[in-house]
């Protein structure tokens, strides 16, 4: 057994998971589970930088973070950052920041070994259960980029492409520094446009459509659990395995695009960090289950933190 803690760092989220880690039996017993948006990514897209008000907000929630490493007694650390920090200009501010508060560098990962981490935390627990049709896909839809592997056991493909819930919404329904509230259909279409080019450039090395089993990760894609459900709250055991139905996504991915910030943020699941983003990512996994033909997808709330743990275990 081995006490391990892992930090996903992505373009909206920080999220830290530590863990007694048993590779006999791949199990993976949680101590800490914890996220917090803080929007690294903040205007990446149009800059090409980190702005100096996410990194801030970044860097509180490493101080944070620290502090519960060290009261666990963590023996090993691993921090992964993802999209937000491939993108920017100025990434050497943010390494020097999470070193000198974690004392670890981050780990400014590939699309593609960000893919692999997904499907290893999302498919761990997935693999013994013969009601489940293999091929897998597993989709993790962040911020910035959305990663599909294919997989029975292990992984077979991968591709990482550039959109996102965060990456979406700035680029299409933000209006002089405003998110449209609600979009319209124009700015819905574009989008739109945009997650089919990608599903597009996505397919040329991924065969999305020999999957038998979707399996959806992060927040988007809990939220979307979490509001078919009609949970009072957000409660990780109801969503963790959930099943949610292509009809129930595109009445649930429907209602988001046309609704307003306070009806989005009345939801009782609903994150305050993810109300102006969570249009986009519920379109991006709609586009997906068309794309594919898939019935339904199958929401994990194990993904890439978890297998950056099992990395490190």
């Amino acid at each position: 057994m081995t006490r391990v803690a892992a930090v996903d760092c992505g373009t909206n989220s920080i999220r830290l998971l530590v863990a007694d880690a048993d590779p006999a039996t791949g199990e993976l017993t949680d101590l800490d589970r914890r996220m917090t948006i803080v929007r690294l990514g903040q205007g990446v897209d149009r800059t090409g930088r980190l702005a100096p008000e996410a990194l801030r907000r970044t860097f509180a929630a490493c101080r944070e973070y620290a502090a519960i490493i060290k009261e666990h007694g963590a023996e090993r650390l691993r921090f992964v950052a993802t999209s937000a920090s491939r993108d920017a200009e100025n990434r050497d501010e943010f390494v020097r920041g999470v070193l000198d508060i974690l004392g670890v560098e981050p780990e400014v990962i590939s699309g593609d070994q960000e893919a692999e981490f997904s499907f290893t935390g999302a498919t761990k627990e997935l693999t013994g259960r013969d009601h489940l049709s293999r091929p897998f896909l597993v989709v993790d839809i962040g911020g910035g980029s959305t990663e599909f592997v294919v997989g029975d056991d292990r992984v077979r493909a991968a591709r990482s492409v550039d959109v996102g819930c965060v990456r979406m919404t700035e680029r299409h329904l933000v209006r002089d520094g405003v998110v449209s509230d609600p979009p319209t259909q124009d700015q819905i279409a574009a989008m739109r446009a945009d997650i089919e080019a990608a599903l597009d450039l996505a397919e040329e090395t991924v065969p999305l459509r020999e999957a038998r089993t979707l399996v959806g990760l992060a927040g988007s894609v809990t939220t979307v659990s979490a509001i078919a459900q009609e949970l009072p709250e957000y409660d990780s055991g109801a969503i963790h395995h959930s099943r949610v139905s292509l009809e129930k996504v595109r009445e649930i991915t429907e209602w988001l695009l046309r609704s307003t910030h306070a009806e989005r943020a009345a939801v009782p699941s609903m994150h305050p960090g993810r109300v102006d983003v969570i249009g986009a990512g519920a379109l991006v996994l709609l586009s997906i289950m068309e794309r594919i033909g898939a019935q339904e997808v199958v929401v994990s709330e194990h993904d890439i933190l978890d297998g950056i743990a099992w990395s490190v275990a």
